[in-house]
């Protein structure tokens, strides 16, 4: 699913309305009965509805919107906000539907003083005020409006988004006056903002709904940003040939796994084997020897130099993918370890946890990194590779995207939506995965799926989108069986073969 901005957002529906072709009023009518649709699905007839409606076409969605529910036995109060007497042309159309409309039971526009209706925990709020279109905080009297909103114990339903947030950037946003929904009821596209984790407390539940906008359109758009999904990889999941054997399925060489961190090295492995290499080998300190043959006895051990971390880089000629860093601890001599195996290792490197916190330590060994590069770091790691807290999701995204392209990397920002930054700018949101995985080694297992695929031959994108999803599918799988409190890493593992079966099915 590809991600629209703002412009292009606006471009859909007016290219809609051109080609498909049908009237603006009408096809906001057919919006406005899929949005009544999902609501009635989840609220009983009676329920006292107050709409919010904004001066603009989100206005009139809500306007639309209001006359189906009292249709159909809602009690619907409507507020119209026509504060410089200037309406869409379609909001005016369905302003006086809603005057006709014999069932709403109050109908307010208002153009001065406002007194706002009581809200009560049995009341529903349909919040229109402001659609995908605003491009600067609410202030005055719409601020007031949504902090009387969002501290009143109603449930709050916004059309499209909630009120005050922004399609993209929200870092000059003011959060206060933002409406905290409790489901977004989101038109054909999901916006930017809505991968975000710092969005999600105003966007509460979020459903798409399909109002049938020009397909034609988003075919033809390019965009920087979009969203895997399951039936655009699996046509990517490679067959097996009846004749492979180990050799012909991919070596990979996993290096990982401190004294008193071998399970880091124990989940990494075998989420390699796992995802499928036909070789794994993991080189870990002399001590870790006993946990890792008695843990992973399918993984060939290398053992290092040193008894308790790594010491010196080994050669990579047998090797077709490297995975390094899951509890590597950050010892200056492992650094200097760290540095000299990323330098003279030649086939793909997947660098994780330690040995990113390594690079941050010593920002000067960044211009020394390979070209298609592989990092995968969670926000806090990333903060400190860049060398700067980020304020907000959508800046450290840009961040992310801007290192992936100065090092011709590719950077995955982990998190509920994982971004996959590409050397050509453009972002893959991946799809999959859920809460649950929020767990300690849940990304050695990703790390380790990344170096199974990589070691298979995928290109260095194809395996970084594979390996986002299936380590969130099984996850999700992983979840629906043991619940979200109890998924440990383990599990993700445990439940990757099914995940697999799903992609091949």
């Amino acid at each position: 699913m590809k991600i629209l901005n703002t412009a292009q957002i606006r471009e859909l529906d007016k290219y809609t309305i051109e080609h498909e072709p049908i009237k603006a009023i009408d096809l906001m009518e057919r919006a406005a009965k899929a949005i009544a649709h999902a609501i009635m699905e989840e609220w009983i007839e009676h329920t006292p509805v107050i709409v919010f409606a904004g001066p603009g076409n989100n206005g009139g969605d809500g306007l639309a919107v209001a006359r189906i529910l009292a249709e159909a036995d809602y009690q619907v109060s409507v507020y119209l906000f026509n504060i410089h007497n200037k309406l869409s042309e379609e909001c005016a159309t369905n302003r006086q539907r809603i005057i006709n409309c014999k069932k709403v039971s109050k109908f307010t526009e208002v153009t001065l003083d406002f007194d706002p209706p009581e809200l009560t925990p049995a009341t529903l709020i349909i919040d229109s005020l402001f659609g995908s279109g605003i491009n600067k905080p609410l202030m005055g009297g719409f601020a007031s409006l949504v902090k009387y909103i969002n501290q009143s114990p109603a449930k709050v339903v916004s059309i499209d988004i909630p009120s005050g947030l922004m399609c993209e950037d929200n870092s000059y946003n003011i959060r206060p006056n933002i409406i905290r929904a409790n489901l977004t009821l989101t038109l054909q596209q999901l916006k930017l903002s809505m991968m975000f984790a710092d969005c999600q407390q105003y966007i509460g539940r979020l459903r798409v709904l399909d109002i049938r906008l020009s397909p034609e359109y988003i075919r033809n758009t390019e965009t920087a940003y979009r969203i895997i999904e399951e039936h655009e990889l699996r046509p990517r999941l490679r067959q097996r040939n009846d004749f492979a054997h180990k050799g012909t399925m991919g070596h990979a060489l996993i290096i990982a796994g401190s004294y008193g961190m071998a399970g880091a090295a124990i989940l990494a492995t075998r989420g390699c084997l796992r995802a499928g290499a036909g070789k794994v080998t993991t080189h870990t300190p002399k001590r870790n020897y006993s946990i890792m043959q008695t843990a992973v006895p399918e993984a060939i051990m290398q053992m290092d130099h040193e008894e308790t971390y790594f010491s010196e880089s080994v050669d990579t000629d047998g090797f077709d993918a490297v995975a390094i860093g899951p509890g590597l601890g950050r010892n200056e001599n492992t650094s200097i370890a760290l540095i000299g195996q990323i330098r003279r290792t030649q086939c793909p490197v997947v660098v994780d946890a330690d040995a990113i916190n390594i690079l941050a330590n010593h920002q000067a060994w960044l211009q020394q990194l390979p070209k298609g590069i592989i990092l995968t770091p969670h926000p806090k790691e990333f903060d400190r590779l860049v060398g700067s807290v980020s304020n907000n999701d959508y800046d450290r995204l840009t961040r992310a995207l801007q290192l992936a392209e100065r090092l011709q990397g590719y950077v995955i920002l982990k998190g509920h939506h994982s971004a996959l930054c590409m050397p050509n700018g453009h972002v893959v949101f991946n799809s999959s995965g859920n809460s649950g995985m929020a767990t300690a080694g849940s990304g050695d297992v990703l790390t380790g799926i990344l170096a199974a695929l990589l070691a298979r031959g995928y290109e260095r994108a194809e395996a970084c989108m594979l390996g986002m999803y299936l380590h969130g599918l099984a996850g999700d799988i992983a979840a629906k069986q043991v619940g979200k409190e109890s998924l440990v890493a383990g599990d993700i593992i445990r439940f990757l073969p099914k995940a697999f079966m799903q992609m091949e099915d």
